[in-house]
């Protein structure tokens, strides 16, 4: 700071005393320490696929050590983006819906890192099917993934976040919601859509439980529109990908790009 000043002919003392503040080193404004996540330890389930896979990505070539969690094994993934480095990956066959599997995915975590610095809630599921026809038990199967499974994951987690949180930089909850929650899409996704909403109101409610001033949890949710995966491979054909486009602000679907951006901007430093 007192060369950034001086090389501008500006007195640092002068500067604070005219601004009310001292600006940072210029260290501390990099992007790698205003955003990055080296070192940190992250959880990102149904990060096997998708935009989960996304975001594992991105946390990885941030050099986190990441853990992806899913129902199916996702070890050659895992594998490639350790290879690509110069984070870590690991895989973990656990079903978040499953509290036995639930607690043995953390207390794998616990025994491994003993602390969890960002929880990425990604996994989820859709049924689509006309109002008349729709079956009750497909709306609890999403609902149960969706929303439960959120709710019943995040919590557990508190003790392994609070673990690895600090005032200067927080533990992370981020978790994945939909455009699709705030907004009434054309086609018959009844339970997603309102689960993806409620997942929107559980993300204020987490918030407020988990703050504190000691060792806080901070909770944000990202609204994703439409993007290449395996769950909307059904809509980008049905739709068409250009008309997708054509109902964004960009004119284009999502890249893996704006998944693993915003996936790594919410865990990082404040």
């Amino acid at each position: 700071t007192m060369e950034l000043a001086s090389s501008n002919g500006v007195d640092p003392s002068e500067f604070v005393s005219a601004n009310g503040f001292e600006l940072p080193p210029a260290a501390e404004l990099a992007p790698a320490a205003l955003f990055g996540v080296r070192g940190k330890v992250c959880l990102v389930t149904g990060g096997g696929s998708g935009i989960g896979a996304m975001i594992a990505a991105g946390l990885c070539a941030g050099g986190a050590t990441v853990i992806v969690c899913g129902r199916k094994d996702a070890s050659s993934l895992a594998a490639a983006l350790t290879r690509a480095g110069p984070g870590t990956c690991a895989a973990v066959v656990a079903d978040i819906t499953d509290e036995v599997s639930r607690a043995a995915l953390l207390a794998e975590i616990a025994t491994s890192h003993g602390k969890l610095h960002v929880l990425v809630n990604n996994s989820g599921t859709n049924w689509r099917e006309p109002l008349a026809s729709y079956p009750v038990k497909a709306w609890r199967k999403v609902m149960e993934l969706n929303v439960e499974a959120v709710f019943a994951l995040s919590r557990s987690a508190a003790p392994l976040l609070r673990a690895a949180a600090t005032r200067v930089d927080p533990a992370r909850v981020v978790n994945i919601g939909s455009i699709e929650g705030v907004s009434t899409p054309p086609h018959e996704t009844f339970a997603y859509s309102v689960s993806k909403a409620a997942v929107l109101q559980l993300s204020r409610l987490l918030a407020h439980a988990l703050a504190d001033a000691e060792r806080p949890i901070t909770v944000n949710t990202v609204l994703p529109g439409p993007f290449p995966s395996k769950m909307m491979r059904h809509t980008i054909s049905a739709v068409g990908e250009a008309a997708l486009a054509d109902s964004t602000e960009l004119g284009r679907i999502g890249r893996p790009h704006d998944m693993a951006g915003a996936g790594g901007y919410l865990p990082a430093p404040p």
